[in-house]
């Protein structure tokens, strides 16, 4: 279990289709980068999930990372369309102000649909992309998931402390063992207060399987070079989902399941997914050279 909670720079505020998006970059301390890396980051997360992981990465590449509008320290402005589609649009339109021709892309959970929806819907080329745990098949989202989806409004009303205990609850079971205290304060921290609790049901019910379905049926056209990741023990997306996105995508990607590893790799085992990282980095630096497709 990774029980550190690594602190992110305060991020820079930039305007992506008339929202503001939090950005973060993190670059070496010395030498030039082997090349460029981004993470996508799920729900109801935010960058926070990879800080640690791209603290590790940034000695040798340069990091971008993002808080999707409507999450982490990124506004919560109920008129800015929140959707997956949305997201999808505005990551191609990150990559572009960021000046990034074919980086590395590592996504996690809706950051999956996200990062593939960004590929296959919006032109944007990646030298390689490595999925964890990724919202993409169908079905997704759990019974607790739908019924906040349909009824967003209410919960919304919820008194704080209920809400709050609810939130925490929800993102300790996301799991396979205990999240530290710390963990589970700073990953509900954005969605408590005035503005995070009806934010929370907000992003919720904005995110619907019509808009990962265009995304799955095009996965045969994945032009880059993928590798999938996932906790055996995953409650939210089965571990089963692996193996098919294995079938469905070019070239019957690797896949590497994390025994005793529930839906949030990236905090419960974070020396496991920054060794993949770094070992899948160096593969594909050595092998296809910086920004170079296979």
């Amino acid at each position: 279990m990774n029980t550190r909670e690594s602190r992110l720079p305060d991020p820079v505020h930039i305007t992506v289709d008339g929202a503001s998006v939090a950005t973060y970059v993190l670059v070496p301390e010395r030498g030039a980068p082997l090349g460029d890396v981004v993470f996508c980051h799920g729900t109801p997360w935010s960058s926070q999930v990879w800080a640690e992981a791209a603290r590790h990465l940034s000695s040798r590449y340069r990091v971008f990372m993002w808080d999707m509008p409507g999450y982490g320290r990124s506004p919560k402005d109920p008129a800015v369309p929140i959707d997956l589609a949305s997201q999808m649009s505005r990551f191609a339109q990150l990559l572009t102000y960021w000046r990034l021709d074919r980086p590395y892309v590592v996504a996690h959970d809706i950051g999956g649909a996200v990062a593939l929806g960004s590929h296959l819907l919006h032109d944007s080329e990646y030298a390689g992309l490595f999925l964890w745990d990724v919202v993409t098949l169908d079905p997704w989202g759990s019974p607790f998931f739908r019924l906040v989806a349909d009824h967003a409004d209410v919960f919304a009303e919820l008194p704080a402390t209920l809400h709050t205990a609810l939130v925490k609850e929800y993102i300790a079971g996301a799991a396979r063992h205990q999240l530290t205290t710390g963990w589970v304060d700073t990953l509900s921290r954005p969605w408590l207060g005035a503005s995070g609790q009806p934010a929370f049901y907000r992003q919720i019910a904005a995110l619907r399987p019509e808009h990962t379905r265009p995304v799955a049926e095009r996965l045969q056209q994945v032009s880059c070079a993928v590798t999938i990741g996932w906790g055996e023990q995953d409650p939210w997306i089965p571990v089963d989902q692996a193996a098919q996105l294995q079938d469905r995508l070019p070239g019957s990607p690797r896949v590497t399941v994390l025994g005793e590893v529930g839906h949030l790799a990236p905090v419960e085992t974070l020396s496991r997914v920054s060794g993949a990282l770094s070992d899948w980095l160096a593969q594909s630096v050595t092998c296809h050279g910086k920004g170079t497709d296979r």
